[in-house]
């Protein structure tokens, strides 16, 4: 037969004002284990209610195999001092190539052989054109709830330094070079802390990268890799195509020490 939930006629007494809450009443009818009836209690009840969380639930047997249960809901407990909440997307960026990592097929009239551009996108007399394609980009924000003697002048301004580094030590798990600060906000609350969000962009390092013929190439996550390219003779086709002859990896962003945020490493 299984355990049967119902509300009781007269539930849902309702609180109003600076700690609202409601409590839902319940009947549970079909088992003697505690276990089960809680757990049944708490399948047939919701989460959220009214704009209110569920904080607690409570179950007392009146006799074989009947129970009493009720919910209680309220206010989500305010965050305090030195709590953090965390968020995550993996939304991906946008990069500009210009060299594949592989050149699946060649293709050209009969009787004629189709240039070997080494992997060069978009090759054309005078340039290399290259296209537009999504890469993996790890986004995360962390809100800290920080006491209000530790946001001084001084912090905010390391935190307006940090703004646009990369972590020159590991952090949050991951190799130097990968992270990127993206900025801080924050506001206080009353007079107790602040309620500062850090955001952050992840973008991984790679090692033995191959561009055309030139390989064992290694950078960090955001460093920039650029190819040089030259004219060269395809003697197999008969043409002059563009190939990679150069590679380079650029630091383009400053390193940085994270453990200026205060939020750990």
């Amino acid at each position: 037969m299984g355990v049967s939930v119902t509300e009781k006629f007269g539930s849902r007494q309702t609180s109003e004002g600076e700690n609202p809450s409601i409590e839902l009443r319940f009947t549970i009818a079909g088992s003697d284990d505690d276990i089960e009836v809680k757990t049944s209690l708490l399948a047939a009840s919701p989460v959220f209610y009214d704009g209110l969380v569920r904080q607690s639930a409570q179950i007392e047997q009146i006799g074989p195999l009947l129970w009493d249960g009720s919910v209680r809901y309220g206010q989500r407990k305010r965050p305090e001092t030195g709590d953090s909440n965390f968020a995550f997307d993996t939304g991906g960026g946008t990069q500009h190539i210009t060299q594949s990592l592989q050149t699946l097929g060649r293709y050209a009239p009969v009787g004629v052989t189709a240039p070997d551009f080494q992997g060069a996108i978009g090759a054309t007399s005078e340039s290399v054109e290259g296209v537009d394609v999504t890469v993996p980009v790890y986004n995360f924000s962390e809100t800290h709830y920080i006491a209000a003697e530790m946001v001084s002048g001084a912090y905010k301004a390391a935190l307006f330094a940090l703004t646009g580094r990369v972590n020159a030590a590991s952090f949050r798990g991951f190799a130097a070079g990968e992270v990127l600060f993206l900025g801080a906000s924050g506001s206080k609350r009353g007079e107790e802390d602040w309620e500062i969000t850090f955001r952050f962009a992840v973008s991984p390092g790679a090692t033995g990268i191959t561009v055309g013929p030139i390989t064992g190439i290694n950078k960090r996550g955001w460093d920039y890799l650029w190819v040089r390219y030259q004219d060269a003779e395809d003697a197999a086709a008969g043409a002059l195509v563009k190939r990679p002859v150069a590679a380079y990896v650029e630091r383009v962003y400053y390193d940085g020490d994270f453990s200026g945020l205060g939020i750990g490493v």
